[in-house]
């Protein structure tokens, strides 16, 4: 069976630049610098986490399952301000977004537990202060409107015709999130060409019974589209769903279960929320995924994978923390600034904590081979 991404890159890739200057890409070393994990709790008795690094290294844990709220931290997750309220009320839908061309924030709300009317909170002045919007959202070619609840972090596309494009995950809940339905759920995608005022919605993911997704861009362009599983009668429910897109995320192909990532526990009629970032590293297309890893009943076990061929293996993993834990969010530290070579993951834990875990890759790489291809030269210790 084929495996995606289909994508294994080591030549060159040419600098992009963003709003704050600096390429978004650079070397390997300073992810592979050994650093200790280090596990902050942020938030208590909240849901729905996703974190991202702005142009300007600052970092922004985001969550809310009643009020929407937002920690900065401006010294590389050392410190962190004081909470600040972005929605009074409504529900964290996920899929915040930095868009590299201007700088801005983008964080959606939706009223309550979708479907639900939605507002989009933009701040232009790195998280500091937040003003509502009404965005557009077009139907997909089938008339459906998309749902954003609740995905891994936005992005904005760096490469080909598509440059500057904001794409995020977002899900058709056929109406209501009941079982019935789930035959009819999908996931798809939104993106945006004039800066998150309008959306348009992508044709859905290859598989119905999904939702809940990330999205990473590859070095060449393609979009990797990482989701769970929402009903258990597909084949091999319990493994993650990964498909691509090579037209900005205006379609996808190529579906396939991923055997070797767990989607949630594995007595569960349906999955978990994970996490997806691609490491800023030139020339390479080192993703790192988040979920849980446990063959019992209950959400426990935060673990983290590596990919160094844009998610077609997935050599190594290494638990974080044993333990409560369910959905998670991922970012990795841009290069020129403060955050550069860390890797950050924000994720529900006991007692409804919010906690941001600091690591490595170079931690990462101290975890358990999977069997499922091997760790390249270039990140093995020398």
């Amino acid at each position: 069976m084929m495996r995606v991404c289909l994508l294994f890159v080591w030549g060159a890739a040419a600098a992009v630049g963003t709003a704050a200057g600096p390429p978004s890409d650079g070397p390997p070393e300073p992810f592979l610098q050994d650093r200790p994990l280090q596990i902050t709790t942020l938030f208590e008795d909240d849901r729905f986490p996703n974190i991202v690094v702005s142009v300007q290294g600052t970092l922004l844990a985001v969550c809310g399952r009643e009020q929407v709220r937002v920690r900065r931290s401006t010294d590389g997750g050392v410190t962190w301000e004081d909470p600040l309220t972005i929605a009074e009320q409504g529900l964290h839908a996920g899929g915040v977004t930095v868009d590299e061309t201007t700088g801005h924030l983008l964080v959606f709300v939706e009223d309550h537990h979708p479907p639900a009317p939605l507002t989009m909170w933009r701040s232009t002045d790195d998280g500091r202060t937040w003003k509502p919007e009404r965005p557009v959202v077009l139907p997909d070619r089938f008339g459906h409107v998309p749902s954003m609840h609740m995905n891994e972090h936005g992005i904005t596309l760096k490469h080909g015709p598509w440059r500057g494009r904001l794409l995020r995950a977002s899900r058709f809940y056929a109406g209501k999130n009941e079982r019935a339905r789930w035959p009819d759920h999908y996931t798809n995608a939104v993106y945006s060409d004039d800066g998150g005022r309008t959306w348009q919605t992508s044709d859905p993911f290859p598989e119905h019974g999904t939702g809940e997704a990330a999205v990473a861009e590859l070095s060449d362009g393609r979009i990797c589209c990482n989701s769970r599983v929402h009903w258990d009668a597909r084949p091999r429910n319990t493994r993650r769903r990964s498909a691509v897109s090579r037209d900005g995320g205006q379609s996808w192909t190529d579906l396939t279960i991923v055997d070797v990532l767990p989607d949630g526990d594995q007595q569960r009629s349906y999955g978990c929320m994970g996490g997806l970032t691609r490491l800023p590293v030139a020339g390479h297309d080192i993703l790192i995924f988040s979920n849980i890893d446990c063959p019992g009943p209950e959400r426990e076990n935060a673990t983290v994978w590596a990919s160094f061929d844009g998610g077609r293996t997935w050599p190594v993993k290494r638990l974080i923390q044993p333990g409560p834990a369910a959905y998670s969010s991922l970012t990795a530290g841009r290069p020129g600034t403060v955050t550069e070579g860390g890797i950050w993951l924000l994720g529900e834990g006991e007692n409804g904590s919010i906690r941001v875990v600091r690591f490595s890759l170079a931690w990462l790489l101290q975890g358990t081979l999977t069997g499922d291809g091997s760790i390249p030269a270039f990140a093995k210790p020398r």
